[in-house]
């Protein structure tokens, strides 16, 4: 089977299935396991689907975007292990920004008490007063499929403040298109949040490495990621870049 063929079937099959294992590949070419790693190196560096541990998954599309319920109830085991990790970074005496993903909203229960929190997360708030933490709302508007507060006037709130640290939810970590998200209201609330910020950390579990979403709020470099788990390759790729912080059990 020539190379363009066996990228068609596997391109069609990540269409009818949401991941492939190499195995399956190689069963379904009748080529080796080594030919089907170096297609997927091909097609992964061709942006047509993301490397995953012993296979291949199909990329997001650029304006998906999973509601905060959705994301909530996803890897949620991973999630808090990240947000625990996280939140051990929070000192007594801290301003602090917490970004309305649902990773950030994690933290919550694990951060110290004596500390000043700005969020543009209405899902955050209720955790937030029933652990009597300082917390300032920005105002703006409401969207409703990420309970997040977005727009000019929530901009407008956010440059009122200064941060000893942000934290920040992400749909993609791409080595050469940094950090995006779908909506670009809301990566301009990360990005200037990043900027306000005298540190800054994105809180990702693996499923967000090597997606692009439609809108960029930063490069690798902006900001230490914590993630739970990173592959050999994938962690020479992006340590180059930025620092990484792989939280184990």
């Amino acid at each position: 089977m020539l190379t363009p063929e066996r990228h068609q079937l596997i391109l069609q099959l990540l269409k009818e299935k949401q991941t492939v294992k190499i195995q399956e590949l190689v069963d379904l070419t009748k080529t080796s396991e080594s030919t089907i790693r170096r297609d997927l190196t091909q097609l992964e560096k061709g942006k047509f689907l993301k490397r995953i541990h012993g296979g291949a998954a199909r990329l997001q599309g650029k304006l998906q975007e999973p509601s905060m319920n959705e994301k909530s109830s996803k890897n949620l085991h991973e999630k808090r292990q990240i947000a625990q990790y996280a939140a051990q970074l929070v000192e007594e005496g801290d301003c602090i920004y917490l970004d309305a993903g649902s990773t950030v909203l994690e933290m919550i229960p694990y951060l110290p008490k004596d500390i000043v929190v700005v969020t543009n997360g209405l899902m955050h708030l209720g955790a937030l007063l029933d652990r009597n933490i300082t917390t300032y709302i920005i105002g703006g508007f409401a969207k409703r499929t990420t309970n997040a507060v977005i727009g000019r006037g929530a901009v407008a709130s956010l440059e009122l403040y200064r941060f000893d640290k942000c934290f920040m939810g992400v749909n993609g970590i791409h080595p050469e298109f940094g950090y995006t998200t779908p909506d670009q209201e809301e990566a301009f609330i990360k990005q200037t949040a990043i900027s306000l910020s005298r540190e800054a950390f994105v809180l990702a579990d693996s499923s967000k490495f090597s997606e692009i979403a439609f809108a960029k709020f930063g490069d690798l470099h902006e900001a230490t990621i914590i993630t739970n788990e990173l592959d050999t390759e994938s962690s020479e790729l992006y340590k180059s870049r930025t620092t990484i912080k792989v939280v184990t059990v």
